[in-house]
């Protein structure tokens, strides 16, 4: 058994048993990689498209440029998810989704997990220096923000710590684009933009679904200190922000506009509907239908902002 913060774990701790390949992978939480890759290329993408007309070619052209890009960004961003485990090793035993990692269980030690977490860190941004400084510069910017202050400080201690921690989870973008031309167009601030103000609705429907989890581990989300109510009203109102907010790239087309304007009106009108529900259970199952939907926001913002651009 294990002792944390003068608690004990009802973990059996094995530190005789080596740490597998899968362990490794979820420190690194790929789910949040492979996200975050997606609108880094995307941001590429982009970029590309106004330096060229054939953004397929230039994407052949330039396929070791993307390859250190999306490398480095992945290592950037696993890096700083190892950090994350190891500051988190002392909360996460008491979240049911948390409680399995290797940092928790004792499989891999906090000295391991925090000198790998550096190090992975290190040469994601030596890959991005490669690339150019100021992809670089915007990695350490969004793996700060993660680490510092997120994890170390917001996480434990405001509600506000969703909405300041999606600062880097918007930076990705930019760092695609930065990698094509250092001299960022406008058009990445507003990815910057649209990723940011989709975040807190997404995570803060996820709050509702997790949120005794989040109440026994002591993270002041903001279903757990304000309730139900207010989350939702929160969720309201980002969503009617994210709404004109993905249409300031109108200049992308029309197909861009019809698409945008349907599924953020109908990711609107899902939110307006949660408010009229009172009841606990309901709210938790309106919660996992906005998150999920908030999933195929995503996506389906990605794939049309990218083709587009070809």
């Amino acid at each position: 058994m294990a002792k944390v913060n003068g608690e004990t774990l009802d973990i059996m701790i094995e530190q005789t048993d080596q740490p597998t390949f899968k362990d490794y992978v979820t420190l690194a939480k790929m789910g949040i990689v492979r996200a975050n890759l997606i609108t880094v290329f995307a941001g590429y993408v982009i970029a590309a498209s106004y330096l060229t007309d054939d953004v397929l070619l230039y994407l052949w052209q330039t396929k070791l440029t993307l390859l250190w890009t999306l490398l480095g960004s992945g290592l950037v961003i696993a890096g700083s998810c190892y950090l994350n485990n190891y500051i988190d090793r002392d909360i996460d035993y008491k979240m049911e989704r948390t409680m399995g990692r290797p940092s928790v269980t004792g499989k891999m030690d906090g000295q391991r997990i925090l000198a790998l977490g550096l190090g992975i860190l290190a040469t994601g941004t030596v890959l991005l220096l490669i690339v150019n400084h100021v992809a670089a510069v915007f990695g350490l910017i969004g793996s700060f923000v993660y680490v510092v202050i997120y994890t170390m400080w917001l996480k434990r201690t405001h509600t506000i710590n969703t909405v300041v921690g999606g600062i880097s989870g918007a930076v990705p973008p930019i760092i695609g684009f930065a990698a094509v031309t250092p001299t960022l167009h406008i058009d990445a601030w507003i990815l910057f933009l649209i990723m940011f103000v989709w975040q807190p609705p997404h995570f803060l429907a996820l709050a509702m679904r997790r949120t005794e989890e989040y109440r026994a581990a002591g993270i002041p989300m903001l279903p757990v200190v304000n309730g139900f109510a207010i989350t939702k009203r929160q969720i309201v109102w980002w969503i009617a922000v994210l709404l004109p907010s993905s249409l300031l790239l109108a200049h992308y087309g029309i197909i861009y506009v019809l698409v945008m304007a349907v599924l953020g009106g109908y990711w609107l009108y899902m939110g307006l509907q949660g408010l009229k529900i009172k009841e606990e259970q309901a709210e938790i199952k309106w919660a996992s239908k906005m998150f999920f939907f908030s999933l195929f926001y995503f996506t389906a913002w990605i794939v049309t902002v990218v083709l587009v651009s070809l």
